[in-house]
């Protein structure tokens, strides 16, 4: 018989916050290089994407136990099916806070990073931009807590319904 477990039990979430940080860290300083070269929405959309990969290696193999499920192909399905979700809430509420942060202040706060060794282009951050990343990344956090810990790494029978609908089970 399966243990029954809670939506937010401590261990998981733990482990999940941790997985997560690492995640948006990779977005945060991968979106801070696309920025240097491309506009913000673009540089949090990219972002995104390179954390995509390093979350679902993280998450399969410590956040919910997954490990040793001999179901990755199908996972990684899933991951992508609350990636598409996620990237959704992402990039909206990023630039929807960024829409309000410009409305009670259209002026971004720029930070000068003092190093001369650091080449001038990266010097300066974006406050603004970076804060409106973060917004939308917290939500994003949550809706993926909930969704990966009750569907992706959690066999539904979606998978499988799935795949009948497309005619892609064995013959």
């Amino acid at each position: 018989m399966k243990k029954k477990t809670t939506l937010f039990n401590i261990k998981d979430l733990v482990v999940y916050f941790l997985i997560a940080g690492t995640g948006a860290v990779v977005q945060l300083a991968s979106g801070s290089f696309f920025r240097n070269y491309v506009d913000f929405y673009t540089s949090v959309s990219l972002g995104y994407i390179v954390s995509f990969f390093v979350g679902f290696v993280l998450t399969k193999l410590f956040a919910f136990d997954a490990r040793n499920t001999n179901q990755t192909r199908r996972e990684m399905v899933k991951f992508g099916i609350v990636a598409c979700l996620s990237f959704g809430i992402t990039v909206g509420l990023s630039a929807l806070s960024l829409e309000l942060f410009h409305a009670s202040s259209p002026t971004d706060f720029i930070y000068q990073i003092p190093f001369d060794f650091i080449p001038a282009k990266s010097r300066e951050i974006n406050v603004t931009e970076a804060t409106s990343t973060l917004v939308g990344m917290g939500f994003s956090f949550v809706s993926n807590f909930i969704l990966h810990k009750t569907f992706t790494f959690r066999s539904t029978g979606f998978y499988d319904r799935a795949k009948a609908a497309l005619n892609l089970g064995k013959n």
